[in-house]
């Protein structure tokens, strides 16, 4: 249902991790969804609209529980998969029988 269509790694100062588009199904991409490094460590930040108010809502709202905890598991999974793997210069020191996904 969900899938990972671009995952950018994010490595300047800040709590941004990563920002990703999610695609649901053929027919919908979620733009603009961004990890963040919290207290409690990595969390999803569903893109927002700023109102007439001042207030920020969230633009794309996943509606049950299970969806919502399916979706958070895919993005921050991907992520801290991109996290953990070595930056291009690490992979030039590496074996070349090593496969990347």
């Amino acid at each position: 249902m969900f899938s990972i269509v671009r995952l950018i790694k994010h490595d300047g100062a800040g709590p941004l991790r990563a920002f990703c588009d999610v695609a649901v199904g053929p027919h919908l991409l979620i733009k603009g969804i961004r990890v963040i490094k919290g207290r409690g460590g990595l969390f999803v930040s569903m893109p927002r609209q700023l109102s007439k108010n001042g207030r920020w809502y969230d633009a794309v709202v996943l509606r049950t529980k299970e969806s919502r905890d399916r979706f958070i598991e895919l993005v921050l999974d991907a992520v801290e998969q991109q996290l953990s793997a070595p930056t291009p210069c690490e992979a030039n020191t590496e074996s070349a029988d090593v496969q990347r996904a």
